[in-house]
Order: structure tokens, then C-alpha cells, then sequence
């Protein structure tokens, strides 16, 4: 039977993407091939335990959610992982998948919604970027610049205006938690008129570094 390595599964509300706010099952898997300066789910890179997809299903079940996220590390890091969204979306639930944009996105099922990163050169990944992805993103879709300093914001909105990032899905502009003032990165926004949606970790401000994503 097929199965995924799994850091944790919990319930929360959603702290960022299209959903914040809403009470949601986490699954969060482990591994990641990325070392982003600025992670902070590291605890996710090693460990965790080998379950069975049929298993996590019915402990995700068991929430009776409206919403769920599966998440990491990288979860696509792990090849389960494709069959696993395909079997939490047959509950008849919201499903997003939270994914670095270094790993092939294409065999994810049509149902999720796909929240991706473009590694800005702050994180220290940018090399990793697979920007073949962009052309399968959809408007269900969403795509995050997580933002260090004003270069990283000037990177990411060359990106945005090269690739027409606003005509392919929601774009998605993230200040780094305790390192960019969301005021400063609000105001670089709106001076520029930018297509994209500022937002903020929420479940940071509401348990500091607990889980709430």
C-alpha cells in the first residue's frame, strides 16, 4: 500500500493564501530538498512517519473539515504525495498544496489548489525555481514571492510584469516575519499599483512561531 513519511497532522486555522482564516486540516510532510534562509518549519526536513495513504485519509476524515492544506517541507519531494492529494480531494473537500516551485507541479490533480513559490534571491534558493510551472498555473491557483528586503521586492515585481503573473492566477506578495515591517512592504505596493495581494502570516501574530499553517 502506498504510503507518506508525515511530520504531523493537525487542526488549525489557516494563517496565509486565499483561505486565511479558515479552520483547516494540516498535513505536513516531511523532507525538503531546499535550504531557504528564512524557513521555519525545519523541523520538517528529517524524521517524521511512514503511514499509510488510507490511514491519513481517515485521520484528515475524522476533522470533518471544510479545508485542507498539505504541506511541508516539500511535499512533492515525496513521489505518495500525488495519489495522496487525489484521495483527500475525493472527501469532497477544499484542497491546497503548498509547494517551493523547485518541483514539477503538472501530475498534481486538477482539483487542488496549488499554492507556489518563486524564490526570491533572498531566500538563498533562487536557483531552484522551475519557472516551466508558471505556464501550468490556472486562476485556482496562487502564486507567493516571499519578500526579505527591498531588492527581493523589486525582483519579484520584474517577475510579475515579465511573465504576467496577474493573468494567470492571484499573486500573492509576503513580508518576512520579523525581518520586513508589512507597513513598508504596503506601501511599496501601493505606490507601485501592483495587481497582488499583500498578506501576512496571521497565525504568527496569533501564537507566535506555533502552528497555525
Amino acid at each position: 500500500m502506498a504510503q507518506c513519511r508525515i511530520t504531523e497532522i493537525f487542526y488549525s486555522l489557516q494563517g496565509e493564501s486565499r483561505t486565511v482564516g479558515f479552520p483547516t486540516v494540516f498535513v505536513r510532510l516531511t523532507g525538503c530538498p531546499l535550504r531557504c534562509g528564512y524557513c521555519d518549519t525545519e523541523y520538517a526536513f528529517h524524521g517524521g512517519e511512514k503511514m499509510d495513504i488510507e490511514d491519513i485519509v481517515t485521520q484528515v476524515a475524522a476533522y470533518n473539515p471544510s479545508y485542507v492544506c498539505v504541506t511541508g517541507g516539500e511535499p512533492l519531494a515525496q513521489p505518495n504525495c500525488i495519489p495522496l492529494l487525489t484521495a483527500i480531494c475525493d472527501l469532497g473537500v477544499n484542497v491546497s498544496l503548498e509547494t517551493s516551485g523547485a518541483m514539477d507541479i503538472s501530475k498534481v490533480d486538477p482539483r487542488v489548489s496549488r499554492v507556489m513559490d518563486l524564490k526570491t534571491p533572498g531566500s538563498k534558493e533562487e536557483s531552484k525555481n522551475r519557472y516551466g510551472n508558471i505556464d501550468l498555473l490556472t486562476n485556482q491557483d496562487q502564486l507567493k514571492f516571499v519578500i526579505c528586503h527591498r531588492d527581493d521586492y523589486d525582483w519579484s515585481v520584474a517577475k510579475l510584469r515579465e511573465y504576467e503573473l496577474d493573468k494567470r492566477c492571484e499573486v500573492l506578495f509576503s513580508p518576512i516575519h520579523g525581518e520586513l515591517q508589512p507597513a513598508q512592504l504596503a506601501e511599496w505596493i501601493v505606490a507601485d499599483n501592483l495587481p497582488v495581494r499583500m498578506q501576512i502570516q496571521m497565525h504568527k501574530y496569533l501564537w507566535g512561531e506555533e502552528k497555525g499553517r
